[in-house]
């Protein structure tokens, strides 16, 4: 199956380099949510190879100015789902660049952690 990513022109593309390219989600998260992927259609980070990887997070650096210029985002989550347990619906390896703004959710504390949202807040008794 061809991955949805290698349909997208480069005309789209925000930014791109030798081995990957950044566009807009078309399901954002929040404003400017980004996906920054490789060019070769690999499922996963860990089947990239170290070139590739160093590419990727290059363009999440290239990334962050423009959307700090365009959204004046309060903070960002980076991410990557790696298989159909983790939530990767798109078996071609994309970073989330997700900028947060304040308000967004009522209590941002744990980020990420939210993966597992009964774990989420380390700072409360779990018990």
């Amino acid at each position: 199956m061809t991955s949805p990513f290698t349909q997208i022109p480069p005309s789209d593309w925000l930014v791109s380099n030798d081995l990957a390219f950044a566009i807009f989600d078309a399901y954002p998260v929040t404003e400017g949510h980004t996906l920054v992927i490789p060019r070769r259609e690999v499922p996963t980070w860990f089947d990239a190879t170290p070139d590739e990887r160093r590419a990727l997070m290059d363009l999440v650096d290239d990334v962050k100015p423009l959307l700090d210029e365009r959204f004046q985002p309060d903070g960002y989550n980076v991410g990557i789902n790696i298989g159909a347990a983790a939530g990767q619906t798109v078996m071609h390896l994309h970073v989330h660049l997700i900028p947060r703004y304040h308000g967004d959710v009522e209590d941002p504390r744990g980020g990420v952690r939210y993966v597992i949202p009964a774990k989420a807040n380390y700072l409360t008794d779990q018990t």
